[in-house]
């Protein structure tokens, strides 16, 4: 009987059995070792590589092939040198090409590896890092690893490098923050409130437009919360192009220093209401611990009628009623009583009379900052205090939403330009909003 040859079938397990092309086996081996060391290792691995190849085709589109003459060609390779660039939040080093002219006259670059050599990445991380607590000298650890080869190599590590890309992002943040032109900017409230930092005074103010976007305008340093202060921080605004003759309605906490920096700056008639809970605060202080609750109580009651005339009318009686054993509680009590009613006799009521009956929105933004600054020990000077605080106040603006009650925000601003009018009216010598102060 013939024998039939039968050709030899080549398996699927004997084919993936083949051994692979050097350089491929390399690759692949590299790979497994930086998958070892976690995601972000291989990522980063790929990474540069991916840069190395993407800097390698711009110069071939530039000069051209290698090895092969061209007479008309306008750049030439001009060999290798160190670079860094940002990767997984370090700088690491990388070997980019150079090209230069074909008559040898200048350097040309490589968009590629200015792309991808930005250290703004690097300064971001290092903010986040620093405002979310970690320390300049725990910066590096915190990071996720990124292989031990481009661990090794990497730089702006460390403590020093830290500190100074932080001082660049936060010297950045505050020209950002006082520099913001306000020409554009329709506000309905301002809100002023002081805070403490290493035994200064910050004066910071909060803008809430007519959509109810808040806004942080700007901040300033003194040794107290003075008239001062606070008229330089509002004739600033103004000269970052604010518009004075806004219907504004400002929201303070009660100072007489705030109240009269308001006036000079923007006019006689310019609306102010006082905070609610910063008047608890004071009034309630000055009582025995069993009378607060009831005392807190009556005045909350009293702000949370529609009628002006019948709020002030409660507060007065309760006023009258502390004299008699408290008067001191009794005299802040009236202090300023008017300005607790303002939003009421603006019609102001629901959910946007809560939300600006006081300084909270602008508390908010400043207990972010507080929160920020929690783990600094050392302040070495003003430029400092500055710097972190308009750092958080970028960053709480990242956190903003609308205000509740925004819906009822053009129906206060008819009701502020209603009042100045007849203000006006029935003052003429005074229709003019003063002009802005220069400090």
């Amino acid at each position: 009987m013939k024998k039939v040859s039968v050709p030899k079938v080549v398996t699927t397990l004997e084919a993936t059995e083949s051994p692979l092309p050097a350089p491929v086996q390399e690759a692949l081996g590299e790979l497994v070792g930086a998958a070892r060391e976690g995601l972000l290792a291989l990522s980063v691995g790929v990474g540069l590589g991916v840069v190395h190849e993407l800097m390698e085709l711009e110069v071939t589109e530039v000069v051209g092939p290698k090895g092969k003459h061209n007479r008309d060609r306008t750049a030439t390779r001009h060999g290798h040198e160190d670079g860094s660039m940002t990767l997984g939040g370090r700088r690491v080093q990388v070997r980019r090409p150079r090209i230069r002219s074909a008559d040898d006259g200048r350097e040309l670059p490589v968009g590629t590896y200015g792309y991808f050599a930005d250290r703004d990445p690097l300064t971001r991380a290092v903010m986040d890092r620093m405002l979310a607590g970690v320390s300049t000298r725990k910066f590096a650890a915190v990071g996720e690893p990124v292989g031990t080869e481009v661990e090794t190599e990497a730089s702006s590590m460390s403590k020093t490098s830290v500190s100074e890309m932080f001082i660049e992002r936060t010297r950045t943040a505050l020209e950002e923050l006082m520099g913001r032109r306000l020409d554009d900017v329709r506000l309905a409230v301002m809100m002023l409130d002081g805070m403490e930092v290493a035994g200064r005074t910050h004066v910071v103010a909060l803008g809430i437009s007519t959509e109810g976007v808040k806004i942080p305008l700007g901040l300033w340093e003194g040794s107290t919360e003075n008239a001062t202060l606070a008229r330089t921080l509002l004739a600033d605004l103004v000269d970052r192009g604010l518009d004075c003759e806004q219907a504004i309605l400002f929201v303070i906490d009660g100072g007489k220093a705030l109240r009269r920096a308001i006036k000079d700056v923007f006019g006689e008639h310019a609306l102010v209401h006082r905070c609610h809970r910063h008047k608890e605060r004071n009034v309630c202080d000055l009582l025995p611990e069993r009378d607060r609750d009831q005392v807190r109580a009556r005045m909350r009651a009293a702000w949370s009628l529609t009628d002006a005339d019948l709020a002030e009318q409660r507060l007065q009686l309760l006023a009258a009623e502390l004299d008699r054993s408290w008067p001191d509680a009794a005299r802040s009590l009236r202090e300023g009583i008017d300005d607790t009613l303002t939003l009421m006799g603006l019609g102001i009521t629901g959910q946007l009379a809560q939300t600006l009956c006081s300084t909270n929105p602008c508390e908010s933004m400043i207990e972010i900052v507080r929160y920020l600054q929690r783990n600094v020990k050392r302040w070495r000077d003003g430029d400092m205090r500055k710097r972190w605080t308009a750092a958080g106040m970028l960053v709480a603006e990242q956190q903003f939403r609308r205000i509740i009650g925004y819906r009822d925000l053009a129906k206060l601003v008819i009701a502020i330009e209603r009042h100045a009018l007849a203000a006006a009216s029935t003052n003429p010598d005074r229709r003019e909003v003063a002009e802005p102060v220069t400090v």
